[in-house]
C-alpha cells in the first residue's frame, strides 16, 4: 500500500499575521513530499511515525465535531498493520511536514471528503480549513489549517482574512537573477513555543499596534506584488518587512542569524525573514541577484525556491 503524494509547503508571506487575520500567500514546494505507506517491517524512522500516527488516530478519535466524520477502524486497522507516513519533508523548518500527514490522513480516511476536482466555492475551503486546522492542533496546540489545506489542494492560497480564502496562480518564474530562496539554519525550531511567545507579545499594546500597522501594511504591499509581477516594488516592500521582523520578531529569529539578517538589509544583496513561525528550520530569504547573495551566503546552505 502506498498513498497519493502530499508536498511541502511555504508561507511566502503572513506568518504570525495570518494567526491575527491579515493576508498571506502560501506556496507548494515539490521538492520535499510524503504518502502513507504500509511495511511488515519497519525502521526506527517508521516505528516513531507509526507511534506519531496513533497519536493522531486518538486525539481524532475524541474530537466532538459535525464538520468531518472518519473511518476509524480502518485507520486503527492500518495503523496496527504497520502504517507510517514516509516523508522526505524536514520537521521542524517551517515547511509543513505535519500538514502534508495530516492531508494524507484526511483524504485516506474521511467519508465524503471535499476533493480538489469539484468547485472549490470559498465556503468548502474555509470548510476544509477548519477541519485541517482541528486535525493539526494535535501536532501544535493552535493551527491556522493553513500548510495541510496547502498540501491537500497542491495550489498556490491566499489569505485574505479568517473567512476568506481563495486559490491563486501566481506569476510564471523568469530565467532572471532574482531569487526567492531558503537558508537552512540547521536548528530544529519548534512552533508551540514560538506561538506562546507570540501570543505573550500580543499582549502588549506596542506590539499589537506594530503588527497591525506595519507588519499587516508591508505583508499586504508584498504580496500585491508578487501576485501582479512588481518585481521593482516587491524588493522595496521586502526591505520593509525584513527590518521590521528584525526589530520585533527576535526571539523567533536565532541569535546567529541576527547580524546576518542585518548585513542583508545593510548591503541590499538579499533580505531574510521567517519561514514559518521561526526558532530554526528554514528562514526564507528574496534577492536581485542569486550569484551575489550566493557569494556573501557561501557559508550556510541554499535551496532555490523561485527565480524572478
Amino acid at each position: 500500500m502506498k498513498g497519493p503524494l502530499f508536498y511541502a509547503k511555504i508561507l511566502l508571506f503572513g506568518e504570525y499575521g495570518i494567526i491575527k487575520d491579515s493576508k498571506g500567500l502560501a506556496i507548494p514546494y515539490n521538492s520535499y513530499k510524503g504518502a502513507l505507506k504500509t511495511s511488515e517491517v519497519l525502521t526506527e524512522t517508521a516505528k516513531k511515525s507509526n507511534k506519531n500516527l496513533n497519536g493522531l488516530y486518538q486525539y481524532i478519535s475524541e474530537l466532538k465535531t459535525d464538520l468531518v466524520e472518519f473511518r476509524l477502524d480502518e485507520f486503527k486497522q492500518d495503523i496496527e498493520n504497520g502504517m507510517y507516513f514516509d516523508s522526505s519533508i524536514p520537521q521542524g523548518y517551517g515547511v509543513g511536514s505535519s500538514g502534508a500527514l495530516v492531508a494524507s490522513i484526511y483524504d485516506k480516511y474521511a467519508n465524503d471528503k471535499i476533493t480538489v476536482l469539484e468547485n472549490l466555492t470559498s465556503e468548502k475551503l474555509l470548510k476544509l480549513k477548519e477541519i485541517f486546522s482541528l486535525m493539526e492542533s494535535f501536532f501544535h496546540g493552535k493551527s491556522s489549517g493553513l500548510d495541510p489545506l496547502n498540501s491537500y489542494l497542491s495550489l498556490p492560497i491566499l489569505i485574505n482574512s479568517k473567512d476568506n480564502v481563495e486559490p491563486t496562480g501566481i506569476p510564471s518564474q523568469q530565467e532572471g537573477k532574482g531569487a526567492v530562496f531558503l537558508l537552512d539554519s540547521e536548528i530544529i525550531g519548534e512552533t508551540a513555543p514560538m506561538v506562546n511567545i507570540f501570543m505573550n507579545k500580543m499582549k502588549n499594546e506596542g506590539f499589537r499596534r506594530m503588527l497591525n500597522e506595519d507588519f499587516a501594511r508591508y505583508t499586504d504591499a508584498c504580496i500585491d506584488d508578487f501576485l501582479h509581477g512588481n518585481v521593482k516594488s516587491l524588493f522595496g516592500n521586502v526591505k520593509q518587512l525584513s527590518k521590521v521582523v528584525l526589530s520585533n520578531f527576535k526571539p523567533m529569529i536565532p541569535k546567529a542569524f541576527h547580524k546576518l539578517w542585518q548585513q542583508g538589509i545593510d548591503t541590499n544583496a538579499y533580505y531574510l525573514k521567517l519561514c514559518g513561525s521561526g526558532g530554526g528550520g528554514y528562514i526564507l530569504g528574496f534577492t536581485e541577484d542569486y550569484e551575489k547573495a550566493k557569494k556573501l551566503l557561501e557559508n550556510y546552505k541554499l535551496e532555490l525556491v523561485y527565480r524572478f
